[in-house]
């Protein structure tokens, strides 16, 4: 098991390798795995890189986002002219159905609303608008549209995990309500498997919203639930 001290360092070196990031201005603090990011950078998207390069690293059991985007005065762009530009760049996404979402932006802060049919399309849409210029934040408020019967989600979802070569299904429980919400309880190794089930989940037809409640237990280590079972 890595202690604190040589997550952190393992993290510095991993924010290192991710082009466009000033390590020197993002801080790590660490806590039992937990890993607490300060600091500042320059754009929406180098906030979420930095978020994605540190869920990457082994031992990491959950992430507490506190950066700033502090954007440079030759990229501040005016409100009207990102919303512009996030309406024209989603326009020709593909995968996205014509005029199903909607953007408002307010001093940099942009917010994407309306309704679609996949998860998939939400993150394709926040994806979009996140590289734009001049963005200090994403809000997602995407809609889902359900468009098949949960009465299968739960078989559906347990044979994605069954498929997925760094999931064991065994270890992961899995509930469903009518609503089209799925919960999912359990343990795995490392962070990028508990994203990995989140996104298995998110897969499945008529899945409206997904709790992740599934327990990070790196190698070597037994959660205090996981040793009570064993002891039963």
């Amino acid at each position: 098991m890595l202690n604190d001290l040589t997550l952190r360092q393992n993290i510095i070196q991993e924010l290192e390798s991710v082009p466009g990031i000033d390590p020197a201005h993002v801080g790590v603090s660490v806590a039992a795995g937990v890993v607490t990011l300060s600091g500042h950078v320059q754009s929406a998207l180098a906030k979420h890189s930095v978020e994605k390069a540190v869920r990457r690293v082994r031992g990491v059991k959950a992430v507490a986002q506190e950066l700033d985007v502090r954007l440079p005065q030759e990229k501040k762009v005016a409100d009207d002219e990102i919303a512009s530009r996030a309406l024209r760049i989603l326009a020709w996404d593909l995968h996205l159905p014509k005029d199903a979402v909607q953007v408002t932006v307010e001093h940099g802060i942009l917010t994407l609303s309306g309704e679609v049919t996949w998860n998939f399309q939400r993150r394709e849409a926040e994806a979009d608008v996140r590289r734009l210029g001049g963005v200090r934040n994403v809000i997602n408020n995407i809609a889902l549209r359900p468009v098949v019967s949960v009465e299968n989600v739960k078989a559906r979802l347990v044979a994605a995990f069954e498929r997925a070569a760094d999931l064991d299904s065994s270890e992961i429980h899995v509930e469903t309500r009518g609503t089209g919400t799925v919960i999912l309880r359990g343990h795995v190794r490392t962070l990028n498997q508990q994203v990995a089930a989140e996104n298995a989940a998110w897969g499945v037809p008529g899945v409206t919203s997904v709790e992740n409640h599934i327990e990070v237990i790196p190698f070597g280590t037994v959660s205090i639930a996981h040793k009570a079972a064993l002891s039963e």
